[in-house]
């Protein structure tokens, strides 16, 4: 009798967990909820930045839109950094966080093992039109907007097929003139702006 009621707590526990799992994979693939007032930007769009960011147009500049207390950016760490390792001599990358809580420029950079400009300016997320994290926002020399988006369909961006984020800095250092990307790159998924919800 002891076996079967170990037997069957520990199959309770298992089906907890996967339904936990599930439920979490099935609420990721849903579309962040747009915002009342979201205002959409344009491919195209000249995009205003102060600073020294702002004053750089040597090269196309990648802006990654992060949340630290947001998973789905989490699940992004790697994906960033090695889109910077393969690129960085290309193309400027800044992190925006979008959540300044208590993190620091260096906490960030000790997160991402990267020595890249860290902002803490939310007002570049509505200039872009960015809503959500993780989301990648692409600019070109001139700063005009060549990409804003999701870095790929899956959760933990290992789909290869739809690397969204790589494939738009592809096509900018190659000149194309504009990528037709699926929804599923230009709809934003992942946690809604200022906090972490979904």
């Amino acid at each position: 009798m002891r076996k079967v009621i170990v037997i069957a707590w520990l199959m309770l526990l298992f089906s907890a967990v996967g339904a936990l799992f599930w439920y979490n994979e099935w609420v990721y693939h849903l579309p962040t909820p747009i915002p009342e007032n979201y205002k959409p930007i344009s491919q195209g769009k000249i995009i205003k930045l102060n600073g020294s960011i702002g004053a750089d147009h040597s090269k196309p500049l990648f802006l990654h839109f992060f949340n630290p207390d947001c998973p789905c950016s989490r699940f992004n760490v790697s994906t960033f950094k090695s889109l910077v390792r393969q690129y960085g001599r290309k193309v400027n990358f800044v992190v925006v966080v979008m959540n300044n809580k208590y993190y620091t420029a260096k906490a960030i950079q000790d997160k991402f093992d990267l020595n890249v400009p860290v902002l803490f300016d939310t007002s570049i997320a509505v200039s872009c039109g960015v809503y959500s994290t993780p989301q990648a926002v692409l600019l070109d020399t001139q700063h005009q907007l060549y990409y804003r988006g999701n870095y790929n369909r899956s959760r933990y961006c290992t789909d290869e097929k739809t690397s969204y984020a790589k494939m738009a800095i592809t096509g900018l250092l190659h000149d194309h003139a504009r990528l037709i990307f699926d929804r599923l790159a230009l709809r934003a998924y992942g946690c809604s702006l200022p906090n972490c919800t979904k």
